[in-house]
């Protein structure tokens, strides 16, 4: 049996193998312009399909139902859209005409029929929305802007690229703390009121830049209120003297909490930001207080303490890694130490007061380079922390080795 006599699992006769010439096909027309069909009586459509005289045996068809394949080229099966049905297949064996509609094809005596059909309205064509830009394996550190491209600080591409939040300000705000510490021991050689001008920078420094470094900003009314709580706390110490320094440090911070918490009560934002801008506050308040312990300070330990601080902090700013350079750190604080107290009365002890100092200087450092600091935090906390966490130090060891 061949294969155009088997397809399918049926078989399908030759009707018209004597005579070749009588199964001609023939197309007449457009093939596929379907908008145009010729009106069709439904007498002619009964005389274009009129029964063959020969018709093939019953086949089986799926799921156990008998139906009889017709051979005449102008009968069409009847379509079934049941599951239990199979379609009709085309007249010849071919796979394509497998899934081909049925198409009436000219007998010899009959007018060949075209079946009318609908012209399906053409819908238009949807617009095709451009591809996506692909994005590469770097990470995308800013959204496009219609002002340009925005310059990525060091805070974004270091939480783009997933590495430590903690920033260390450099070797510009070390420079600057390293003046500022010369400053304040120059002004203490000279006198208390010769230490007063930088000291009330180092604490106008530390109210600004703390609020900074906890998210507020503006916060001008905070500001001056901390920066306030540290002229009267100066303005107290001078008034009464060293010999009653911690008094005067203890009232003035006392007394400023309340005052913060007065203000807080008749706020009227929300209790949240209530209770942050309580907090940054007071600790910005007492922090500029603190500051206060420079001048309430022996003036030799102060001398020792802010020439520690200040080698402790370039030698922090140094490109080494990380345990080297805190080592380093605290190497060069005590090393400054005995230098300076060579020029004092504090002699060796200098080292331990100037290791005290500059241990507490590189933990506000630390503070001032947490939670991806701007560089206004780093060119106002950063130089400023240092010296205001040393204060405590230099007032208590200085009392203690002189």
């Amino acid at each position: 049996m061949s294969n155009d006599q088997y397809y399918g699992g049926q078989q399908y006769e030759q009707p018209y193998a004597e005579n070749p010439a009588e199964v001609t096909q023939t197309w007449e027309g457009q093939t596929w312009d379907t908008s145009y069909q010729p009106a069709v009586s439904y007498e002619q459509i009964q005389a274009a399909q009129a029964p063959a005289p020969q018709q093939g045996a019953y086949q089986q068809q799926s799921y156990g139902e008998q139906q009889p394949y017709q051979q005449s080229y102008g009968e069409q099966q009847p379509y079934q859209q049941s599951y239990g049905e199979q379609q009709p297949y085309a007249s010849h064996g071919s796979p394509a005409a497998y899934y081909a509609e049925p198409v009436a094809e000219p007998v010899a005596g009959h007018v060949p029929v075209a079946e009318p059909v609908p012209a399906a309205p053409v819908a238009p064509a949807a617009p095709v929305a451009p591809a996506a830009p692909v994005a590469d394996d770097g990470p995308a550190y800013s959204s496009p802007t219609t002002s340009g491209n925005v310059r990525l600080t060091d805070a974004q591409r270091a939480r783009a690229e997933g590495r430590s939040p903690v920033i260390e300000p450099g070797m510009q705000p070390a420079a600057l703390t390293a003046v500022l510490g010369l400053l304040l021991a120059g002004g203490a050689s000279l006198g208390s009121y010769g230490l007063v001008v930088p000291l009330v920078l180092l604490q106008g420094l530390t109210a600004a830049g703390w609020f900074r470094l906890n998210g507020m900003w503006p916060a001008r009314q905070g500001i001056a209120l901390a920066f306030l709580g540290g002229l009267v706390s100066d303005a107290a110490l001078l008034a009464t003297g060293r010999e009653h320094a911690a008094a005067a440090i203890l009232g003035t911070l006392g007394v400023w909490v309340l005052l913060c918490l007065v203000l807080q009560l008749r706020s009227h934002a929300d209790p949240d930001e209530r209770m942050y801008g309580l907090m940054a506050t007071i600790a910005s308040a007492a922090l500029t207080v603190v500051a206060t312990g420079h001048l309430g300070a022996d003036p030799d330990a102060v001398v020792v303490g802010g020439i520690a601080v200040a080698a402790a902090v370039l030698a922090r700013a140094l490109p080494l890694p990380g345990p080297v350079s805190l080592i380093a750190a605290l190497l060069a604080a005590a090393g400054a130490g005995i230098a300076a107290g060579g020029l004092t009365d504090l002699g060796t002890s200098g080292a331990l007061l100037g290791l005290g100092a500059g241990v507490c200087a590189l933990i506000g450092l630390r503070v001032a380079s947490y939670d991806y600091p701007s560089r206004f935090v780093h060119m106002t906390a950063g130089v400023a922390l240092p010296l205001t966490a040393a204060a405590p130090a230099v007032y208590l060891l200085g009392r203690a080795l002189a």
